[in-house]
């Protein structure tokens, strides 16, 4: 279950739909993957703290109650995922400035 849409990602990429439907795939697997990483790195799935898990696709009201700073999070990842598609460069670092701030207030933290 995504919780940011791919119109959400082509406005935040600034991407025409040509553009847009010519990357699909790939932005499809760049959200799962920016998804995926948010939810380890918080420590439980969004799915589990925010909706019903029988929910498909997510009902706007569950994506109204999910807290935008974890959009926002998802949202930098996958544009620099998108932006940054090479391991290592002059641009590479471990996550885009602020994501880390971004998820840290949601975290589950456990010892």
């Amino acid at each position: 279950m995504a919780y940011v849409t791919t119109d959400q990602i082509r406005d935040h990429l600034s991407l025409t739909d040509d553009m847009a439907t010519a990357n699909a795939a790939l932005l499809a697997r760049k959200l799962a993957a920016a998804q995926g990483h948010v939810e380890r790195m918080l420590g439980y799935t969004l799915a589990a703290r925010f909706i019903d898990p029988q929910a498909e696709p997510v009902p706007d009201d569950a994506r109204e109650a999910f807290p935008a700073p974890l959009g926002e999070a998802i949202l930098q990842l996958v544009a620099w995922w998108f932006e940054n598609r090479e391991t290592a460069g002059p641009g590479a670092r471990e996550l885009p400035f602020g994501v880390r701030e971004l998820i840290t207030e949601y975290r589950d933290w456990s010892f």
